[in-house]
């Protein structure tokens, strides 16, 4: 059970549990059993869904079906009855209704690929990775069907939300993103419960964008923090990061509000400042002078988890490029963890550029730029003055044949 709970009246229990019998007939597959995945299926099971972990280690398995606990990840947390481990993707697919991927973003292809044939074509992917391709620049809407080899339903979860925080029942927030507001709240019914509430959005660009670029921005608040620098400098970090995000999502085709939510600034908030962050903790490896080889290979030696951000700033890099945008941080950042730079000089060359206005307006100036634009049509001349114009012409030729009748019938 979960540490925290927000009790709820005798009505709602028995309503709550009239759904749980019937949630109890839908599978739910999750991909991967590491902390994310077996947190949220425990989300997912004590909502009443049956939750079926695919794992690649059968001590895992064992361990979760026979023990209800994972050997390996959040190990003094119980799991629920309803959630269960196999190592047969057959085993894992068959009768699910919906599969929740937690699968890194540059370990996606290869996981996905063998499994291509057995996942239904019509079976919703959620996807909870958080990131860009580092060689495609693909976001997970434009990798999971590129490797499917065909369109598949998917939305897509984000959100200021440790794992072991969702297994202890702190209350929290999430986004489910989805081009279809019903198929969005039909995946968000999943996860919402009185411990997690889901919020959802048709801003899948937005996103995915604000859950793949605050990776890269927390590995930079990681450093600071690793250097001994204060707070003064964290805020500052953040606020200007989610403004250059934003910059970019619209640049994209994002809307510029959603970076004023959880899967935006609550996400950036997160992962910059809360202890329990991978790639802030990478970042303060780096500011205290460890070269980033060995950060990777002692992390990867301890389960410690993927930090996304390190694969991702130069997929950043590469897309600031091809947009032919500025966003200094991330390159910044990009140039220290190819080592091109230290964050001393990064710091340095961050703090020394020319003084401007306000950045906190420029993604929004930029959005309605991109609107005005939409709505003007041939010749510069705006699309409501073509209407008019339009409307016009239509009149001016209702009333001629008018007249050329009423001529005729004098004749």
């Amino acid at each position: 059970e979960p540490a925290f709970c927000v009790p709820i009246s005798t009505f709602r229990q028995q309503r709550a549990a009239m759904a749980a019998a019937s949630n109890a007939q839908t599978k739910v597959c999750v991909f991967g059993s590491g902390t994310f995945g077996t947190a949220l299926g425990t989300v997912i099971a004590r909502n009443g869904f049956t939750v079926t972990l695919l794992t690649r280690r059968d001590n895992v398995a064992a361990s979760i079906n026979t023990q209800h606990v994972n050997p390996q990840h959040l190990t003094d947390c119980k799991l629920p009855p309803l959630l269960s481990a196999t190592t047969s993707a057959e085993e894992a697919l068959a009768g699910c209704c919906f599969i929740v991927h937690c699968i890194p973003v540059q370990s996606t292809a290869d996981f996905l690929k063998p499994y291509k044939d057995l996942i239904p074509s019509n079976v919703p992917i959620i996807s909870t990775s958080k990131g860009l391709h580092s060689e495609t620049l693909e976001t997970m809407a434009e990798l999971v069907p590129r490797i499917l080899g065909r369109p598949q339903p998917m939305a897509f979860l984000s959100g200021p939300t440790f794992a072991k925080e969702l297994m202890d029942g702190f209350p929290s927030g999430a986004v489910m993103a989805s081009e279809d507001m019903k198929f969005a709240h039909a995946c968000a019914h999943l996860f919402h419960c009185n411990a997690l509430r889901i919020y959802t959005t048709t801003d899948v660009i937005g996103v995915e964008i604000g859950g793949a670029l605050k990776n890269v921005y927390a590995v930079a608040a990681g450093a600071a923090e690793g250097m001994g620098l204060g707070v003064n400098t964290t805020a500052f970090l953040v606020t200007r990061a989610c403004a250059e995000m934003n910059v970019l999502a619209v640049a994209m085709g994002a809307r510029a509000h959603t970076m004023a939510g959880l899967s935006g600034i609550g996400d950036l908030m997160l992962t910059c400042m809360g202890g329990a962050s991978r790639n802030k903790a990478v970042g303060a490896r780096i500011g205290k002078g460890e070269s980033l080889k060995s950060i990777l290979e002692s992390r990867k030696a301890s389960l410690d988890g993927v930090a996304e951000g390190v694969a991702t700033a130069p997929a950043v890099a590469k897309l600031v490029k091809k947009l032919g945008m500025d966003a200094p941080i991330a390159l910044a950042m990009a140039a220290v963890l190819d080592g091109s730079t230290n964050m001393q000089q990064a710091i340095m060359m961050l703090m020394q550029r020319p003084r401007g206005e306000d950045f906190s307006a420029i993604a929004h100036q930029a959005e309605e730029k991109l609107r005005q634009r939409c709505l003007t049509g041939p010749l510069g001349v705006s699309a409501r003055a073509w209407a008019g114009l339009a409307m016009a012409q239509a009149v001016l030729l209702v009333g001629l044949a008018g007249a050329f009748a009423l001529q005729r019938r004098a004749r």
